[in-house]
């Protein structure tokens, strides 16, 4: 009798305690984390940094710790205090890691809450350096097959998704080209740009500045239908590939995996009335995004699906865990 009355006392004095730091949260800077450098994630976290700060009057700070694919952001945030204050902006490319590293410093499943998704299906574009003698993704295959040419790709790291459709293209279509992975899409496209590379798949973040600057030439769109915003690139398919059928394109919110839940329901809630704005939507379907601010829980059946799948693309690709 005597346990169970201290049991339940303990429960009652550990409920108090999270409802009372739910009504003091936040009370300083709250840090997104971005395991990359500009663009893509970056840019959805800004988005949302900025808008949870319009409707709650609080500060949210972006921060960039761009390296290793991604792992010394989440590594970060996998190891700081789970109060709420540092929390990941990831990709997709979080979901691969275990299908190609065998020893990671975190447990992509275990060692952190999800909280929302905040985008989905971001498509990519199949880009070329401008001044490569191609004009259409036949010539490119049949360019990168010819044995007086080197192709070089570029990805935004190794297990992004920018790496791992370019390696299933390459496997199905048996196209020899050379990885050269970077930190972050802002090196891959400085790298496009100046011909030290040859191709790229980007995101519709990404590539559309490139593709409308003429910076890079766009020789497909990786996805099922035409982008109504550039109808005039064929998808993969039309142009004379298979699609990847990589799911590589949401962007997600997620904490160390004890943080307290009355916090994590403040942020879900907050997040999912962010993006539920039609400010915060224009800008991310301008961006060819597609808004989700989803729940903690529904982000979790996304990430573990994502595992699977992303291994499932590293397995198909032929690429070995390191």
């Amino acid at each position: 009798m005597l346990k169970a009355i201290i049991t339940t006392s303990f429960a009652s004095l550990l409920a108090l305690g999270n409802a009372s730091l739910a009504q003091d949260y936040p009370s300083r800077p709250v840090h997104f984390v971005v395991g990359f450098g500009a663009g893509g994630p970056d840019t959805t976290a800004r988005i949302l940094a900025a808008q949870l700060a319009t409707q709650t009057g609080k500060r949210f700070v972006v921060e960039n710790k761009p390296g290793s694919s991604g792992i010394i952001g989440a590594e970060f945030v996998a190891k700081a205090a789970p109060d709420g204050y540092t929390l990941l902006v990831t990709t997709a490319s979080l979901a691969s890691l275990p299908s190609l590293q065998t020893k990671l410093p975190f447990d992509v499943q275990k060692s952190f809450k999800p909280i929302s998704q905040i985008v989905a299906s971001e498509a990519s574009f199949l880009l070329v350096y401008p001044q490569l003698p191609v004009k259409n993704l036949v010539e490119l295959m049949a360019y990168a097959k010819d044995p007086k040419n080197r192709v070089l790709y570029g990805s935004t790291g190794i297990g992004t998704g920018s790496h791992l459709r370019m390696a299933l293209f390459a496997k199905a279509n048996n196209v020899p080209m050379q990885h050269v992975p970077f930190k972050s899409p802002g090196e891959a496209a400085v790298s496009l740009i100046g011909g030290e590379t040859h191709t790229l798949f980007m995101t519709t973040t990404q590539a559309l500045p490139l593709i409308k600057s003429g910076k890079a030439r766009a020789v497909a769109y990786d996805y099922p239908t035409r982008a109504d915003f550039m109808p005039d690139i064929l998808t993969m398919k039309e142009a004379g590939s298979a699609p990847t059928d990589l799911d590589s394109g949401w962007h997600g919110m997620m904490g160390p995996a004890a943080m307290p839940e009355p916090v994590v329901k403040w942020l879900e809630t907050e997040i999912r009335k962010a993006i539920a704005t039609p400010e915060v939507r224009e800008r991310l379907t301008n961006l060819g995004l597609i808004p989700v601010g989803g729940t903690g829980e529904e982000f979790g059946t996304v990430l573990a699906a994502a595992v699977k799948g992303m291994g499932d693309a590293a397995r198909a690709a032929g690429i070995q865990p390191r």
